[in-house]
């Protein structure tokens, strides 16, 4: 196992120490070592990439694995702001769906030999989305006005992902 999976791994490995912190943490208005973990596990997702691009390092298993590691922990994570009602629960279920139609047209263009790269909206979408979560994880003021950017990156992008690929879905 390569690097870039070993840290791919990691970023799954740690969400349960994510969860296990927000827990003790939820009575405080600052999560520090919440916001640690999630801001380590979220840096492995740039290093990944980097080192796999960088050194040829690139496998099905990391490519089936990184979009999967990234998805469990921002949704862990958003799940955490809207159990402290810190964030809406339509926020959650539309960042979840975005990433569901991505992900079958993603597999959909797989099953035609395509593949659909990753956008600047997308990594917009992903940047902001971080920064929110560690921002209201760290009750800095705003944090709910840059997760209301992230959401609204997070429905351009997907509709630009559908709209770009719009072939792939009218196909019979």
């Amino acid at each position: 196992m390569n690097i870039a999976n070993k840290l791919t791994l990691s970023r799954m490995i740690m969400v349960p120490f994510f969860l296990v912190a927000v827990y003790f943490e939820k009575d405080s208005q600052v999560l520090p070592i919440s916001a640690i973990i999630f801001a380590v596990a979220s840096f492995t997702d740039f290093l990944d990439g980097y080192l796999a691009r960088k050194y040829n390092l690139i496998t099905d298993f990391g490519k089936f694995m990184d979009p999967l590691a990234d998805k469990v922990l921002v949704v862990a994570a958003l799940a955490v702001l809207v159990e402290m009602n810190l964030i809406p629960a339509w926020m959650i279920v539309l960042i979840i769906t975005r990433e569901y139609a991505v992900s079958i047209l993603r597999a959909i263009a797989a099953n035609t030999g395509q593949v659909i790269a990753a956008s600047q909206g997308g990594k917009a979408k992903t940047v902001s989305q971080i920064i929110a979560v560690l921002m209201l994880l760290l009750n800095i003021k705003y944090g709910i006005y840059v997760m209301w950017i992230a959401v609204i990156l997070t429905f351009v992008s997907g509709m630009d992902y559908l709209i770009k690929n719009k072939k792939l879905i009218s196909q019979k």
